[in-house]
């Protein structure tokens, strides 16, 4: 998931938005960390998100999605990567996207 974080709120709100987590749950939901990892449940912001990669208002988060989707990520790739769903924006407006390979 690459999911809009211009502001540091807006990953939890989408994660319980889009349904990893229920409402009001996120806090739990990223205790400890393992569940947004690489390896964890949900893969979250592969590249770093905007807050380390630049706030580029959700295209930094397509072209990860791509790449990943593609294989191309290098270092930050996703085994196995069929499905990426990407965010952008946190009030109004926002969208969210979802991304699949077709294998």
């Amino acid at each position: 998931a690459e999911l809009y974080d211009g502001f540091t709120f807006n990953c939890l709100s989408w994660l319980e938005a889009l349904g990893f987590c229920g409402i009001g749950e996120a806090k739990d939901f990223l205790d400890g960390g393992t569940a947004i990892a690489r390896d964890g449940v949900i893969p979250l912001n592969t590249h770093g998100g905007q807050l380390s990669h630049g706030r580029t208002h959700g295209m930094g988060l397509i072209h990860e999605a791509v790449s990943q989707l593609r294989g191309e990520a290098g270092d930050r790739q996703v085994d196995d990567a069929r499905v990426a769903v990407v965010s952008s924006g946190g009030l109004t407006p926002s969208g969210v996207m979802l991304l699949r390979t077709e294998a």
